[in-house]
């Protein structure tokens, strides 16, 4: 299984094309510590004027996901994510951060939160990942 070194592993993650689009940012990224950023704006807000679920959503996979690619430079999918929203967001700056819970061999299993500015805390996940074979 090829293993790439963290900031190769870093630049994959930023040359997202659905990341980018969302207008997510890697505001950290570490073996031990990964901070995804997000600026609210309109186009990012559900019918009630906040923060849109599936945003959230979107945010906390690839917040869990890069806490998995981070620690083991290896690609991974998602096998499970549960998601509880907390609070609603209206305007400003979201951060996303995880936290790896169990290491396997193969499967991971790691938890993530998305605060405001402010540290309230808005949503929070646990998510199983699988870790696979780089694609050539």
């Amino acid at each position: 299984m090829t293993t790439l070194t963290l900031n190769e592993m870093k630049n994959k993650i930023e040359s997202s094309l659905f990341m980018n689009h969302i207008g997510f940012e890697v505001s950290e990224f570490t073996e031990d510590k990964v901070v995804l950023a997000f600026q609210i704006r309109d186009y990012a807000l559900n019918v009630n004027g906040t923060l849109h679920g599936g945003i959230q959503a979107s945010m906390l996979d690839i917040i869990t996901g890069m806490a998995v690619r981070a620690k083991t430079k290896k690609d991974c999918v998602t096998l499970n994510l549960n998601i509880h929203y907390l609070a609603p967001a209206y305007e400003g700056e979201m951060y996303a951060t995880a936290t790896i819970l169990q290491q396997g061999h193969k499967i991971m299993t790691v938890e993530g939160e998305i605060r405001t500015k402010e540290h309230v805390l808005i949503s929070k996940c646990i998510g199983v990942f699988k870790v696979i074979e780089q694609r050539k």
